[in-house]
């Protein structure tokens, strides 16, 4: 299962990059083994282009290595600090990509503008809250993760799976590792049509409630219709 668990976690990660969301070896991928309570992760500093499923760092939810040789991302504390929070969070995708972290540097949640938007995020992207200096200075990674968790105490990780760190860049996160690099994809599409329609228009009203609850229950809960039912 861990085999598969890095093989999983390793292709996601170089789609990133496949997707135009990464340049050089920023951004990490990470999927998680509940039963084992073992996270798969993007090593520290190593291309996407040269990256192997044996180069993936395996640790336990303390951060404690457990397989691979290879230092694990320098994110992964807050990763581990979604996981422990969520417990339906199977996978987690961070990355710079350009027009989300353009709102993030802005300290501006993505506004759902249109049933685009609505089709995959129940509402505006949320920003965290800029952290403190003492934040910062002290177990920075493991608070970035906490100012994650606080964003979300009113919302359902299901229903968002994304946020915008101030002043950093998206996390967004799904069943899986690949479903997390997924929501990346989309959330990049989405911070893109947002900010042109701002540009076009900055008064731009946000979509009105009844409409996004309608597109976004489409596809997903119970009552979902779109697409094909399973066999």
């Amino acid at each position: 299962m861990i085999e598969e668990l890095r093989e999983q976690v390793c292709r996601a990660n170089q789609e990133l990059e496949r997707h135009g969301l990464v340049v050089h070896t920023f951004g990490n991928v990470s999927g998680i083994d509940r039963e084992r309570g073992l996270v798969a992760i993007k090593p520290s500093g190593v291309p996407y282009s040269e990256l192997t499923p044996g180069q993936i760092t395996v640790v336990d939810l303390d951060g404690n290595v457990v397989e691979g040789e290879l230092n694990p991302s320098s994110d992964t504390p807050t990763h581990l600090v979604l996981y422990r929070a969520f417990a339906e969070i199977g996978g987690i995708t961070h990355t710079h990509s350009t027009y989300a972290t353009a709102f993030a540097q802005a300290g501006r949640g993505i506004p759902c503008l249109g049933t685009t938007h609505a089709d995959h995020f129940r509402g505006e992207v949320p920003v965290t809250r800029a952290l403190e200096r003492e934040e910062v200075e002290t177990d920075y990674e493991v608070n970035v993760g906490r100012v994650i968790v606080e964003r979300l105490a009113e919302l359902k990780p299901a229903d968002m799976p994304a946020v915008l760190v101030s002043s950093h860049g998206p996390f967004t996160w799904g069943k899986d590792a690949m479903d997390s690099m997924q929501n990346s994809v989309i959330l990049e599409e989405v911070a893109k049509s947002a900010l042109a329609t701002l540009q076009l228009d900055d008064a731009a009203s946000p979509l009105p409630q009844y409409l996004l609850d309608k597109h976004y229950l489409r596809k997903h809960g119970a009552g979902a219709y779109y697409g094909q039912r399973d066999q």
